[in-house]
């Protein structure tokens, strides 16, 4: 496989995402679309693409192609799971490049500000006996699965309304699950959040038995571009201005 040469230019450590890959083409278009903003809120810094499977340009090659150059990892994933303790860190220390790997997206404020932007294009409105259902993929590791409920309080503070996590594999509830949890509590408008970072099988999955609404991933919004860039710059030691 032919790689451009990325090596060394003089200016800002480079920023690599870090995205998982998907068969489904609709990942890379909005991985892509994501990186375009990042690019267009900071002119000049240098904003490159690497996936942990299925896509390319694949992780190693996009670090190979950089050569020696100072770059920051920011993994598109929303928790801490295997990618982001053990591949992702290992690519890393496997590289020429001089890498810091910063921490993964979620959870976050921002995302909470692009979760209920998502919800609202659905159609979302605070009705009485509402909830949400806040997909996500699942993971077996704790520290996925309590910063997923994290992004649940996150949601659940800027809705007004429960909002209770659940899964497409790996962990409890499902989405039906859940759905039959909040219906028990009396909850009767329930929302699916779409906790994705791009379309694929999970998303889809999880959106299908939807009761009322479910929003689209989280996608190409100014917010996630924003959070992106917050933690490029606390890689490199600049604290950011909103509390993750």
């Amino acid at each position: 496989m032919t790689v451009t040469d990325l090596s060394p230019r003089p200016g800002p450590p480079a920023l690599v995402l870090v995205a998982h890959g998907s068969r489904d083409p609709r990942a890379l278009d909005t991985v892509r679309a994501l990186q375009d903003r990042v690019r267009a809120q900071r002119p000049g810094l240098p904003v490159h693409l690497g996936h942990i499977e299925l896509n390319e340009p694949l992780l190693p090659d996009t670090l190979a192609a950089l050569g020696e150059t100072e770059a920051v990892l920011v993994p598109l994933l929303l928790g801490r799971g295997y990618h982001v303790k053990r591949d992702i860190p290992e690519a890393a220390a496997a590289a020429r490049a001089r890498t810091r790997v910063a921490a993964p997206l979620g959870p976050h404020p921002l995302l909470a500000d692009t979760l209920r932007a998502r919800l609202l294009e659905a159609g979302w409105r605070r009705r009485p006996a509402s909830a949400v259902i806040l997909a996500a993929a699942g993971s077996r590791d704790p520290d996925s699965r309590a910063d997923t409920d994290h992004m649940a309080g996150l949601l659940a503070a800027r809705l007004g309304v429960p909002v209770l996590p659940a899964y497409a594999s790996a962990a409890a509830p499902t989405v039906p699950e859940a759905i039959a949890a909040l219906r028990a509590r009396g909850r009767h408008h329930i929302a699916v959040a779409s906790y994705f970072t791009a379309p694929g099988r999970f998303a889809t999955e999880c959106a299908a038995p939807a009761p009322w609404i479910a929003s689209a991933p989280l996608g190409a919004h100014d917010a996630m571009a924003e959070l992106i860039l917050r933690r490029y710059e606390r890689a490199l030691g600049t604290p950011e201005t909103v509390a993750a």
